[in-house]
């Protein structure tokens, strides 16, 4: 469905089913478009509404997904080295 909100979601207040529902199967490719229905899922939501706490934790959550982890190649093809991951590289250790 893209971007596209479902149907039977349109008109009414989400509940706690909807965002595990969205973000459950995320994938790091498409954590960020996840991401992007749940903010507006949550839009308007009160702070201490659980569905909008649960929400913010699956934001981040998902944020992380998409920046950590993703595997990027298998460097298994000896001109092709593996990607680096979109993740800062932790610091050296001294």
């Amino acid at each position: 469905m893209s971007e596209a909100e479902s149907s039977e979601r349109i008109g009414r207040k989400p509940t706690i089913d909807d965002i595990l529902a969205l973000s459950g199967p995320a994938t790091p490719h498409f954590a960020l478009q996840l991401r992007g229905r749940i903010a507006r899922l949550i839009d308007g939501l009160d702070p201490s509404d659980p569905v909008r706490r649960l929400g913010e934790r699956e934001l981040e959550r998902l944020r992380q997904l998409a920046a950590a982890g993703e595997q990027r190649g298998t460097g298994s093809v000896e001109t092709l080295p593996k990607m680096e991951s979109l993740a800062p590289a932790a610091p050296a250790e001294e």
